[in-house]
């Protein structure tokens, strides 16, 4: 089996406004394996955003290829793109992104009725993913009945209950105060201990190290790229 998840060659994309042509990436090449744990950084505007939407298969590029787990995506039909992201990537965002008047059990359902699975696969899927976030307890509570904290955690056993090739995480630190966020940071490292691919964009060097791997973008393109052997965080 391939252990290459994600592969980017060349990848450039172009944002066109009133006759100027805004390059946000250009010529990425990104090789993340399986149960590897990456980041990506750099400043405001570098192009972090841009990349993990082509990542996601909510962009395309204007230029270059790009494989998941060893199939071309970059051409797919609006369609397609939709169906390989609810079975192939698990979305964790900086605003948590839950439905506000669903449960938190139907919140982390939600992508699997998408797929028609059947009920009792569903509930057991939710609830080991619940369980792994500790948040089983809350599985009834609603949103806005919980901590920010908490509403992440919820947001992360949702990405989880797919079974995702991949977990992209986009700034999910940014809504969360310190020591809730490196709670949530403590979550994602031990998912990565139990053999989750991870992908994570962030502003904060403190998180970035979490990683086995960070890439710097800088006005679109990779500018520094490091291997952390020993990410252990004090």
């Amino acid at each position: 089996m391939n252990d290459t998840v994600i592969q980017l060659e060349a990848v450039t994309k172009v944002f066109l406004t009133d006759e100027v042509e805004t390059h946000a990436l250009s010529g990425i090449h990104i090789e993340m394996k399986r149960g590897e744990y990456f980041s990506i950084s750099g400043p405001s505007g570098c192009g972090k955003s841009t990349l993990l939407s082509i990542l996601g298969l909510l962009d395309t590029p204007t230029d270059g290829s790009y494989q998941l787990n060893g199939k071309p995506v970059q051409d797919l039909s609006m369609s397609e793109r939709a169906r390989v992201r609810n079975r192939e990537i698990g979305f964790i965002f900086q605003a948590f992104n839950l439905i506000g008047d669903l449960t938190v059990y139907e919140n982390v359902e939600l992508p699997l009725t998408y797929r028609g699975m059947p009920s009792a696969e569903r509930k057991k899927r939710v609830q080991e993913s619940l369980d792994k976030v500790g948040m089983a307890h809350r599985m009834k509570h609603y949103p806005s009945q919980l901590s920010g904290g908490q509403q992440q955690r919820v947001a992360v056993a949702r990405a989880l209950c797919g079974q995702p090739a991949i977990l992209l995480a986009d700034e999910p630190t940014g809504n969360l105060d310190s020591r809730n966020g490196e709670a949530v940071m403590e979550l994602l490292r031990e998912l990565h201990r139990e053999g989750a691919t991870i992908c994570m964009v962030t502003h904060d060097p403190r998180y970035a190290r979490y990683a086995d791997r960070t890439i710097h973008l800088f006005d679109g393109r990779v500018v520094d790229e490091k291997f952390l052997e020993e990410n252990v965080v004090k």
